[in-house]
């Protein structure tokens, strides 16, 4: 990524080559999977009159960051396993990098955004209308993503002219960069402080207004005096919540590596569960457990 180097190669997979062609087949399957689910998503939620609601809006757009965020990663690691490609280009590894971490911080907040949406239809239900507007919840979403592009932006002007020294090879299967800083042979602690206060940002301060929101929606299902209707009322957060503890289970970690660091092993586990796992799993999260877009789906393809 840096100006003294023209390209980089990411590192190797030390695997029998039957079990690289299990993995490469594995990955190919989750990743067809995350494309095909997550465009099903967008698709229905912008034909499907039922689903022309804030809440389906948000889950589309963050549909649509699904898709970027694994086809950002995942066919250069197919590359990687399959052909033994490990070359990446000094723009490549730019980019990857840069909409990496733009496309996770999109992700918080849109999460963020669409605890907001639980909390005005439950705390507000008279007022959800009249709040969750078209301007606003264009607002939202478009605030989403322009934080999430702005937020990554200085340190990656900032580390794209640090010089390299040495070797060019990146000890990950993507741009990631913690494992690039090591390359660099000046200091970097600013670009640490710069990581760590937009990763705080992102990630805390996303995380501290899903909590804030949940915090008066348990209150107000508790005032609920029927059992049924409490768990009613819950169970139309219920995938978003499942969707939270997934996604920050792994993103929390990611954040705090730049407070005591964290082995090589234990980032890369981190990534596969953001970038492909986490994904994959989002369009079943919505599809399984919902009977919207159940009901969505069956309309589409004339069932009854």
């Amino acid at each position: 990524m840096f100006n003294t180097t023209k390209s980089f190669l990411l590192i190797e997979i030390h695997y029998t080559r039957s079990f690289q062609i299990f993995i490469f087949s594995l990955l190919l399957v989750s990743y067809l999977i995350t494309l095909a689910g997550n465009i099903l998503i967008v698709a229905l939620t912008l034909i499907h009159p039922s689903l022309h609601t804030p809440m389906y809006f948000f889950v589309s757009n963050l549909s649509i960051v699904e898709i970027c965020v694994t086809t950002t990663i995942t066919p250069k690691f197919l590359s990687i396993v399959g052909f033994c490609n490990h070359a990446i280009s000094y723009w490549g590894c730019v980019f990857q990098c840069y909409f990496y971490f733009v496309l996770a911080s999109v992700d918080f907040f849109l999460l963020a955004v669409m605890s907001f949406d639980r909390y005005v239809a439950i705390c507000q239900p008279l007022h959800y209308v009249t709040v969750m507007n078209h301007r606003l919840i264009l607002y939202l979403a478009a605030g989403s993503w322009l934080c999430g592009f702005a937020d990554t932006l200085p340190t990656t002007i900032i580390a794209s002219n640090l010089p390299v020294c040495g070797s060019n090879v990146i000890q990950h299967f993507f741009c990631d960069i913690d494992p690039m800083l090591k390359l660099v042979c000046q200091d970097t602690s600013l670009i640490y402080l710069l990581n760590l206060i937009a990763s705080s940002f992102t990630v805390l301060g996303s995380l501290l207004c899903i909590t804030v929101s949940y915090t008066f929606i348990i209150l107000a299902i508790c005032k609920i005096q029927s059992g049924r209707q409490r768990w009613k009322t819950f169970s139309t957060c219920s995938s978003h919540l499942i969707l939270v503890l997934i996604f920050y289970s792994g993103s929390v970690f990611m954040c705090l590596r730049f407070i005591g660091g964290s082995t090589a092993e234990f980032n890369k586990m981190a990534v596969v569960l953001n970038t492909i796992i986490t994904p994959m799993l989002n369009p079943f999260i919505y599809t399984l457990r919902n009977n919207q877009v159940k009901h969505a789906i069956r309309g589409v393809c004339g069932w009854s």
